[in-house]
């Protein structure tokens, strides 16, 4: 069986002291949890949270990583540079990052496999803007972004990803998928895994629903088949909401 998991995803919120109070409160509440149980924090608070979620079952993540291990990339953050923190996920490919900084299905690919190749666990986001999907080419963009993102990826290194599909008019909007909608449009990723790995690759990959999950649907979300998880934007913000949404089955 596979063990779903729930990351949070801070974006730019947060200092260390806010960092710090958020996690201590957040560590009784998911002790229990029977999910994986992921914190992406921005890259000057990583120090702290890993310090407070020590000893416990929360992992501490980053929000992306560039593709080269050193040089002249002024303000990005190196794989290797992850890796000496500590961390355990990075993110990659989140339709901000694809918005506001030009990433592409390439970038995002080349940034990824860094991260593979130092040893970290990646959650790869893929997803439609509202035109894209108001065209009806949901299909189609999945399917490129996720092609795209895997390209010269093992079999091997596949395991240590988890696929977040985030319906970019969904993030932050308070708009949600329907639960059969994201549960369809994952199945439709999860067919293009198949394709790429076969069955059993495609079967044991966790993908996640990232699209302003919260604590009012996180249970019909996560009882769909094809669903086995959530990136958090909003709701991971506060320790109560964060929560409810890693202990939806309660």
């Amino acid at each position: 069986m596979k063990k779903p998991i729930i990351a949070g995803n801070w974006k730019m919120n947060k200092t260390n002291a806010d960092t710090k109070a958020l996690i201590t409160e957040l560590i009784p509440l998911v002790k229990d949890a029977e999910c994986e149980v992921v914190c992406c924090v921005p890259f000057t608070d990583i120090v702290t949270a890993r310090k407070a979620a020590r000893g416990t079952n929360i992992k501490i993540g980053a929000q992306n990583v560039h593709w080269a291990e050193k040089g002249a990339f002024t303000g990005e953050i190196s794989a290797e540079m992850l890796k000496e923190l500590k961390v355990t996920y990075v993110i990659t490919g989140h339709s901000e990052r694809r918005q506001y900084f030009a990433e592409t299905d390439e970038t995002v690919n080349k940034r990824t496999k860094a991260a593979l190749a130092a040893g970290l666990k990646v959650i790869v986001c893929v997803g439609e803007t509202l035109a894209e999907r108001e065209s009806n080419k949901t299909a189609e963009v999945v399917t490129r972004q996720t092609i795209g993102a895997l390209a010269d990826i093992s079999k091997q290194d596949l395991k240590r990803i988890v696929i977040a599909y985030e319906p970019v008019w969904a993030i932050g909007t308070g708009r949600t998928a329907t639960a059969q909608d994201a549960n369809d449009t994952i199945k439709i990723i999860r067919r293009v895994v198949r394709k790429l790995y076969g069955r059993a690759s495609a079967n044991s990959l966790r993908i996640q629903y990232g699209g302003s999950m919260n604590p009012k649907n996180a249970a019909e979300l996560m009882a769909m088949p094809q669903i086995d998880g959530g990136l958090i934007g909003g709701a991971s913000l506060k320790a109560e909401d964060f929560a409810k949404v890693v202990n939806y089955n309660k």
